[in-house]
């Protein structure tokens, strides 16, 4: 099994899907998936789950929940440049080490 691999986004960052069926669109990341390079946005890649009733969901029935896309399918988007781009990585002088837009240098970890 490989190492699991650094990703440049994180959970709750606003990204925007660069391709596949849902391109175009935007919305906060929910969760991230390093082993399997993977992201869950919110509201973004609708699955529907036929499911039959259980303890769980008493109900059964079809239930909607959110999809996870690859990482590399979404970008980052920069609050100030408002546009998608790409993300670097950058020491501060207090030891810690900040992800920063390529564009206009805006620090995205606080």
């Amino acid at each position: 099994m490989a190492a699991t691999q650094r990703m440049h986004v994180k959970k709750g960052d606003m990204v925007i899907v660069t391709a596949g069926r849902e391109k175009g669109k935007s919305g906060k990341v929910l969760t991230v998936n390093s082993e399997k390079n993977t992201v869950t946005i919110e509201k973004l890649n609708f699955l529907k789950r036929h499911t039959r009733p259980s303890q769980q969901a008493p109900q059964g029935g079809i239930i909607e929940r959110e999809g996870a896309l690859h990482a590399s399918n979404v970008s980052l988007l920069c609050a100030k440049c408002n546009a998608p781009v790409r993300v670097r990585r950058k020491e501060l002088d207090d030891k810690r080490k900040v992800r920063i837009c390529h564009k206009c240098g805006e620090v995205f970890d606080n």
